[in-house]
């Protein structure tokens, strides 16, 4: 399956309000994601197919040295492609040389991503517990530090 990854513009929105609905029980909204766009502090990436359909999207904000991945979320046709890899990898390759670590939610039975995190180097950093709606659902918080040796 071929992909390329691109920063999410303005015109992408369309799209991924689509996969919102597809992925998430509360997904983001328009207003959401087009504040994304003009916050200094976040980076939107989406993987799109050669006819510019999105695939996947992935979303950071970074706050001086320490990185939040908001929302990682593949159509359902294009898992286990490698999707949700390339744009983690993404974000990792940033994290590397600029942060000291990222962290993230995920739901608690949602073992798949789970495993892809874990592959990544995240670990099991805490529990918030209910943190999800619809259903109702634990949170488990993943970490990934990263160690910048000075000489």
């Amino acid at each position: 399956m071929y992909y390329q990854i691109v920063p999410m513009d303005r015109s992408h929105i369309p799209q991924i309000l689509a996969l919102e609905q597809t992925c998430f029980s509360v997904p983001w909204t328009e207003s959401m994601l087009t504040d994304a766009l003009y916050d200094p502090q976040a980076s939107f990436i989406v993987a799109e197919d050669e006819e510019g359909n999105i695939l996947g999207y992935a979303g950071l904000h970074a706050i001086l040295d320490e990185g939040y991945i908001d929302n990682v979320a593949v159509e359902p046709d294009a898992r286990r492609h490698g999707v949700a890899s390339a744009l983690l990898e993404v974000f990792c390759r940033f994290g590397a040389a600029n942060l000291s670590f990222l962290t993230l939610e995920v739901r608690a039975s949602n073992a798949a991503a789970i495993g892809l995190y874990e592959k990544y180097g995240f670990h099991r950093a805490g529990l918030r517990p209910g943190y999800y709606q619809k259903p109702r659902e634990d949170a488990v918080i993943m970490t990934k530090e990263f160690s910048h040796e000075t000489e």
